[in-house]
Order: structure tokens, then C-alpha cells, then sequence
């Protein structure tokens, strides 16, 4: 077991995504997986039913045991909820510099349901993102970052560059939203940018991709990949859970993020 990886996220009762998935994945991926739960979700693959936000002292509270008496390698996290949900992980954040943070800013679940409110975007940009050594929206919440439209790859290049501006040092840009049977996601450095192609696989099983990806890429830089390496994995991470997914529920199903056990090695 190699890679520290410390998750501030909300936790899905369904296991599909966030806590959940984020646990399964750094596991998977050989990781030792810790946690700081921002909020508890009532979900299933049909939809988010509730949510119930954790105090932001006790989120802390989890933080800092952790990171005082484990430590971590990595930093990732998702759901937030609200702007005092962000300044206080980001307060934590801003203690520990010297530890690489992937930023998922989780908006939207994937039946529709909003996961963060609509007045903390701003918070999320100005608090959170400068903290990001990894930010890895999809194109509803680049849209929602940048205030612009995302409709073709040149647009991703425009918002990625924006995100950059906003103080992340990479941006990895999923465009899984745009039509057709090729997927584009960008990743965007200031020292350049690596395009991703792969074919889309025809599913509705794709619940929980982006906490699933986003953790996935934590680990590796918990494990010492470079970022390139750590988001290349993860890719494949990802494409190979959905291919292999369980077919549970009758919505949007969970990914099986046992798809890698057995066959992973890590020095």
C-alpha cells in the first residue's frame, strides 16, 4: 500500500460516487484512503433525495486529526456544498502547501440535482482554485467557473486557459458533455497541454465518474507519478470501471471500481 490520499467530499448513500467512490478507488489503485465528510447525501442511481450538511468544525475536526497523526501525500476534494464549507477546507488547505490538492468542484450530481449552492461558486473560484494543483471540472462546471459557453474543443482550450488564470497550476477539462461517439478531455499546464481522445463508451452506467477520476489522479500523485502519468492512469482507470459496471439500479448506475484488483502493482 503506497500514497496517502486525504478525501474532503460528501458521502453517497447509493456508493456510487463521492465518499464511496473515492474510498473504492484509492484502494483500488493500491492507496491508503482517509476522509473528511462535508455532507450526507440520501442517494440512490435515480437521484439525490436529501442532503445534510456537516458542521464546519467538525469538518475540520477530521481534517486535521488526520493529517496531525496519518499525514497525507494528496489532497482531493469534492463536494463542498456552500461557501463556509469552502473557506473552512480551504483554510486547512492553505496550511499544508507543500501537499499536492486535486480539486473536483462537484456542482451537479449526475441525476440533476444541484450539490453546491449557486452563491459559492464565486467562493469556489477566488478560495479554492489558487489552492489547486489539479482541477478537473467537466464542462456544466467550467461553464458555471468561467461564464462562458463550452460548445467544441476550442472553446475547452479558451475556458482551460481561463481556469489557469484563476490561479491552478493544471486544469484537466473532461468533455464527456459534448455530442458524438469521440471524448476530448484537455489536460493544461503553463508549460502546455496534452489532449486525450477515446471512443465513448454506449452506457447509462457513468454515476460517480468524475469523484471516481478525480480520486483516481490523487493517488498517483500520492504514489509519485508525475502529473501526466497520474491522469493517464486514471483515464484508463475510469474507462476500464464503466466498461466493466455492474448494471445496479434503475437510473444511472455505479462504475466497478473492483474492475483493477489483482492486477495492480505498486513499488
Amino acid at each position: 500500500m503506497k500514497g496517502r490520499v486525504l478525501i474532503a467530499a460528501g458521502s453517497d448513500s447509493g456508493g456510487g460516487a463521492g465518499i464511496q467512490a473515492d474510498i473504492k478507488t484509492v484502494s483500488a489503485l493500491g492507496g491508503y484512503a482517509m476522509t473528511a465528510i462535508t455532507a450526507l447525501t440520501v442517494q440512490d442511481t435515480l437521484g439525490v433525495h436529501g442532503v445534510l450538511p456537516i458542521p464546519t468544525d467538525m469538518i475540520q475536526a477530521q481534517l486535521r486529526v488526520c493529517l496531525a497523526d496519518l499525514g497525507a501525500d494528496a489532497i482531493k476534494t469534492g463536494m463542498l456544498g456552500d461557501a463556509a464549507t469552502i473557506d473552512a477546507v480551504a483554510e486547512i488547505l492553505e496550511t499544508v502547501r507543500h501537499i499536492p490538492v486535486v480539486v473536483d468542484p462537484v456542482m451537479v450530481a449526475k441525476g440533476g440535482a444541484s450539490l453546491l449552492a449557486n452563491q459559492a461558486v464565486a467562493r469556489l473560484r477566488s478560495r479554492l482554485l489558487p489552492l489547486a494543483d489539479l482541477l478537473t471540472p467537466n464542462l456544466p462546471e467550467a461553464e458555471a467557473l468561467c461564464g462562458m459557453a463550452i460548445a467544441d474543443e476550442a472553446a475547452m482550450r479558451a475556458a482551460a486557459a481561463i481556469l489557469l488564470g484563476f490561479g491552478a497550476a493544471a486544469v484537466l477539462l473532461k468533455g464527456g458533455h459534448l455530442p458524438g461517439d469521440d471524448l476530448v478531455d484537455l489536460l493544461m499546464t503553463r508549460d502546455g497541454e496534452t489532449v486525450f481522445r477515446s471512443r465513448r463508451i454506449a452506457t447509462c452506467h457513468t454515476h460517480g465518474t468524475g469523484c471516481t477520476l478525480a480520486s483516481a489522479a490523487a493517488t498517483g500523485l500520492a504514489q509519485g507519478l508525475s502529473l501526466l502519468d497520474a491522469v493517464a492512469r486514471a483515464r484508463d482507470f475510469v474507462r476500464d470501471a464503466i466498461a466493466a459496471a455492474p448494471g445496479y439500479g434503475a437510473g444511472q448506475g455505479p462504475l466497478n471500481h473492483a474492475v483493477w484488483n489483482g492486477r495492480l502493482s505498486v513499488a
